[in-house]
């Protein structure tokens, strides 16, 4: 049934280009399209060929049921009024166009040329792989859903290509470029969302892309296990180091390490200096005493320095 319509909709395209006075050509593209759910496209059909013959009702009648459906898509037409018409408040299953020829359902064959289609958050380029066509021989159309591409080269077999698209686009933003070895279209997305596909199915779930801000938190990683507060806990060791007591040389140690942690790159620098140069036996923290000349050794009392000579 898509099948069909979507062809239905090619030929009353078709019909306009030829014709652009032809009101029963806006007829048979508004049904498709109403049939195809593309009801502002549709819509935009009628009122053409309503503007070619206003006396002809039925343009009036699609219009009020375009007007309906894209109502109750926007969420504006909750439930009907007791006193509307049959004509103002229409079932999609009741709206088959009475213009559309039956068409046998016959199996496809296999396309002339290939094609395959990439994607932007913001559009998606469709690419047909066909060579030296000229560009009077491609005729391409857009509807809200829909992707009408025609191949006519004098002498070959007529292509066409004519999905019902994964989402919809904008056709007044869309684009293409017929190139030496292949027909590039650029369809921009209504919204920016994946495509799973290039065609429309029932059976797809649409996949939003999104973006979440962490801020300053730091990540958060799945386990099995209870998480662990890891800044509590480092909190924690410092806090047990700074109230640990000790006794003798571990006291007196702790205490230099605790200075020097505190200090100032002078201060760093004096400590390092003089402790290096005195052989461990001085420890000074003014840079301005020790920062101009070697600092001498002084032994505790009783005992006695000596150089190791090497």
């Amino acid at each position: 049934m898509k099948k069909t319509v979507v062809e239905a909709v090619s030929d009353a395209n078709k019909a306009i280009e030829l014709d652009r006075s032809n009101p029963k050509a806006y007829l048979r593209k508004g049904t498709a399209c109403f049939n195809l759910e593309e009801y502002q496209t549709a819509k935009t059909a009628f009122e053409a060929g309503a503007a070619l013959v206003p006396e002809d009702k039925r343009f009036g009648e699609w219009i009020k049921k375009c007007d309906n459906c894209i109502a109750e898509e926007n969420g504006e037409l909750s439930m009907p009024s007791p006193a509307a018409t049959s004509a103002e408040v229409v079932a999609k299953t009741d709206a088959v166009p009475k213009e559309t020829e039956p068409v046998n359902n016959v199996t496809p064959a296999k396309p002339k040329y290939r094609h395959e289609f990439y994607q932007k958050p913001e559009e998606v380029v469709v690419t047909i792989f066909a060579k030296g066509i000229p560009a009077e021989s491609v005729t391409i159309n857009y509807g809200e859903q829909i992707l009408s591409v025609s191949i006519d080269v004098p002498g070959e077999e007529k292509y066409v290509f004519q999905p019902r698209l994964f989402g919809k686009i904008v056709p007044a933003n869309c684009k293409y470029n017929i190139l030496s070895t292949k027909i590039e279209i650029r369809l921009a997305k209504v919204e920016p969302i994946h495509w799973t596909s290039l065609e429309f199915s029932n059976n797809i779930m649409v996949a939003r892309s999104s973006i979440i801000s962490t801020g300053n938190r730091r990540p958060v990683y799945p386990s099995s296990k209870p998480t662990k507060d890891w800044d509590k806990l480092e909190a924690q060791v410092k806090k047990e180091e700074k109230d640990e007591k000790l006794d003798g040389d571990a006291a007196l140690n702790k205490f230099f390490r605790e200075i020097y942690s505190d200090a100032d790159e002078d201060t760093r620098r004096a400590m390092s200096k003089s402790f290096v140069e005195s052989n461990g036996t001085v420890l000074s923290t003014n840079w301005k005493e020790v920062g101009a000349k070697e600092v001498e050794g002084t032994p505790p009392d009783g005992m006695e320095l000596k150089k190791w000579e090497y």
